[in-house]
């Protein structure tokens, strides 16, 4: 839980740049409703306000960028993405595009819902002490935050099929050879780096930069489309399965899982 002297994201500006800090270090930046809320408001407000010209997205601390979804909240059977804000998606961010650029700056690790976050943003720096990865099929369960179709899009067909299939992640140094981030840096110098990044963004002329994102997305726009229709419909049956109830069982039992495939 937070309050409202240490919410769930921080937002601050810093010139045309919009900053935006998932705040909940103690639990590796794991998303919970109100995280949900903060980042999806301010996403809407960079939209809207034509003083934003990019926004960077970046987790406090240095045990990871984002966790995902926060387990513990979902086991006390909380939702993590508050009622009329679904359309947003997890973090209110990977399925709330806007029209001006956005930088993932990941400070840690990115397994799952992290490295969700990073694919749905446009550009990224990375530490070079980060891993990527979806393992959500080593627990019964499908990258249902955008991840499963939008890796694809990102990275060589049979690279991405690896991952999505075995759930192993790769280094940063990995993600920047395959092109799925930008540059990785010293953890130290990732804020740093995105907001040099941001800036030189936030320098050109902004119509034409969101004209220029808009073209440039217009095929990933019509996949995004396909794939959120498809990823809703596999996740009703994965929900339900028995095997996604033996993956998060045996991974409080801190045991090999037992598929029965049903």
């Amino acid at each position: 839980m937070s309050d409202a002297a240490n919410p769930a994201a921080l937002v601050e500006r810093l010139g045309h740049v919009m900053v935006i800090t998932l705040n909940r270090p103690e639990a590796r930046n794991a998303v919970n409703a109100e995280m949900c809320i903060i980042v999806g408001d301010a996403l809407s407000e960079a939209e809207t306000d034509p003083e934003v010209r990019a926004v960077v997205l970046t987790g406090a601390g240095d045990k990871a960028f984002c966790a995902g979804a926060d387990l513990k909240a979902l086991a006390r059977g909380e939702s993590v993405i508050p009622e009329g804000r679904e359309d947003w998606g997890l973090a209110g961010c990977v399925g709330h595009p806007i029209s001006k650029p956005t930088i993932a700056a990941v400070n840690g690790p990115a397994l799952g819902g992290g490295t969700e976050l990073v694919l749905a943003s446009d550009l990224a720096i990375t530490a070079d002490t980060a891993v990527f990865g979806l393992p959500e099929v080593t627990r019964g369960l499908v990258a249902g935050a955008g991840g499963a179709f939008r890796i694809g899009s990102r990275l060589p067909a049979v690279v991405a099929m690896e991952l999505l299939l075995t759930g192993e992640p790769i280094s940063a140094q990995q993600a920047v050879e395959l092109h799925l981030v930008n540059r990785a840096v010293p953890a130290a110098d990732v804020l740093t780096t995105a907001l040099e990044l941001a800036e030189k963004i936030a320098a050109n002329a902004p119509l034409a930069v969101t004209a220029s994102k808009r073209i440039a997305q217009q095929q990933s726009t019509a996949i995004d489309a396909i794939g959120w229709q498809s990823t809703t419909e596999e996740l009703r049956a994965i929900a339900a399965s028995d095997d996604a109830k033996e993956g998060a069982l045996a991974f409080a039992e801190k045991r090999v899982p037992v598929w029965t495939g049903r």
